[in-house]
């Protein structure tokens, strides 16, 4: 078989590498996605949502709805057994949304076969070769794909990863879980137990028929499938009964091995979503760090393949990620401890709940759950710099997060209309929406700011343009008005009034 060639090849069509792809495809790089599954039927339902700012993400492309539509907004950030209420966030979303990720995996794919993404199904990537100029990606049938970047996006046990010899550091498992989807013959208890070995619960699925299956087991279980004798067994151990649990959809087994790669990149070689990080579920913290890590490598790594940015971009991609993704880590290993509850533990979840519910506690790990309070370091500066922009509305009746639906940057100028002129992505804007973030508060309205097109800010404007320039150059290659690096760009140009 010959060699086809592509910008970037992503190995993994989960949630990671689908959004990935379709940053890339809005950004107009030939991406393609290589997929070991036939299709993108996911058996079972697996993880179970999205937290809030993943939801502006998708908002910020469109695409909310299509979740919207599928899932339930629900307060389910959780400390302790504490559940943490968000829904005073200056968010549109200030909620996370009960969605299972094969609906969610569903709607990501109906979605990217919309853009210019080759998703190339039933296919197996057994090895790669990088040199100073792009990849080889070996296939299992025998072809080849020649591509300027590879993103491994094919989970914990990342076979890319490996290959490139990136260090995996890390947290060994101290407890296992068995997972499953199943049929019972007695009625399952309602709502989760905790114990001294670790939370269990049993939930029935809108069939009516099917349960979902959550139970700790006493050690740490054997690596390699997880069978419905094993299943059986965890039960009786916990609650004294198996159930008659029988005719298991999917069963399988995960631990609270906690691991994050040592670089996110090798040469031309780069990783998102769990093939970066690995942790324990408490919390649901993995499909959406996979979908915000997607989404600010998306933008910079097409800007390097389009010649706009130097590769130097692609290291801002660590930079920011590394410390949002290891602040997580914490929370699940915090948080997987605290459903341990023994009688001291149990002191300490009582003490808790007393302590997390005052309201700058409860904010603070909100936040941190939901993604909301993220702080990328771009400097000293305005409280806004480095933070998401606010979905405010503007006076032209669109919201902010409108103008990000084509994944480009934007410089929204709330001064004297024109006084941006010559400069690109400029709109002239009004709003009466108060700037407030969440876990800050209110913060001083800036005449303008530079919207990263993952919507986090670059660059504040307080009355004068100093700095512009220089953020300008920085993250998307202008350097001098109107003009960038990229041979035969032009500066775009909105208005609003």
């Amino acid at each position: 078989m010959g060699t086809t060639e592509h910008e970037v090849v992503i190995v993994g069509g989960g949630p990671a590498g689908m959004m990935l792809a379709a940053e890339l495809a809005l950004a107009r790089v030939d991406v393609a996605v290589v997929e070991r599954r036939a299709d993108h039927e996911l058996v079972g339902s697996r993880a179970g949502g999205l937290h809030a700012r993943s939801i502006e993400v998708l908002d910020q492309r469109g695409v909310a709805e299509r979740f919207l539509a599928e899932g339930q907004p629900v307060q389910v950030v959780t400390f302790g057994s504490t559940v943490l209420d968000m829904s005073d966030f200056p968010s549109r979303h200030p909620y996370t949304l009960a969605l299972f990720q094969n609906k969610i995996e569903a709607i990501l794919g109906a979605w990217v076969a919309e853009l210019p993404a080759r998703i190339l199904h039933g296919r197996e990537v057994t090895g790669f070769a990088q040199d100073d100029a792009g990849v080889d990606v070996q296939l299992a049938d025998g072809g080849t794909l020649r591509a300027q970047y590879l993103v491994g996006c094919d989970g914990g046990r990342s076979a890319i990863r490996k290959a490139a010899g990136i260090e995996f550091p890390g947290w060994d498992a101290t407890k296992s879980n068995l997972i499953a989807e199943a049929e019972v013959t007695e009625e399952p208890p309602a709502g989760p137990r905790f114990d001294a070995i670790g939370v269990h619960g049993l939930h029935r699925l809108e069939d009516g028929k099917t349960v979902r299956i959550v139970v700790t087991e006493k050690a740490v279980g054997p690596s390699g499938e997880a069978t419905l004798g094993e299943l059986r067994d965890a039960l009786v151990a916990v609650f004294g009964t198996d159930f008659g649990v029988h005719r298991p959809t999917w069963i399988s087994r995960f631990t609270d091995m906690t691991r994050q790669a040592a670089a996110y990149r090798a040469g031309r070689v780069l990783l998102a979503g769990d093939a970066a990080h690995i942790h324990y579920p408490a919390g649901g913290q993995g499909l959406s760090l996979g979908v915000q890590d997607a989404v600010n490598l998306g933008w910079k790594l097409a800007q390097v393949v389009h010649g706009t940015s130097s590769e130097r971009l692609l290291d801002r991609y660590f930079a920011e990620r590394h410390p949002v993704t290891a602040r997580a880590l914490r929370y699940t290993m915090a948080q997987g401890t605290l459903q341990r509850q023994d009688d001291r533990v149990k002191a300490l979840v009582d003490l808790l709940a007393d302590t997390v519910v005052t309201d700058e506690s409860r904010r603070r790990l909100a936040g941190l759950v939901s993604g909301l309070d993220i702080h990328y370091d771009l400097g000293e500066g305005h409280p806004l710099l480095g933070r998401r922009m606010p979905d405010l509305a503007l006076e032209d009746g669109r919201r902010v997060y409108e103008l990000l639906h084509d994944a480009k940057p934007v410089l929204l100028n709330f001064g004297e209309p024109g006084a941006l002129d010559g400069l690109p992505f400029v709109v002239d804007a009004r709003t009466e929406d108060a700037w407030e973030l969440p876990v800050i508060g209110a913060v001083p309205a800036p005449t303008a700011v530079l919207i990263r097109p993952d919507g986090y800010v670059a660059w504040v404007g307080e009355g004068t343009p100093a700095g512009l320039a220089e953020a300008l150059s920085t993250w998307f290659g202008v350097t001098r008005r109107g003009a960038s690096e990229r041979p035969g760009s032009a500066p775009s140009r909105a208005r609003s009034t």
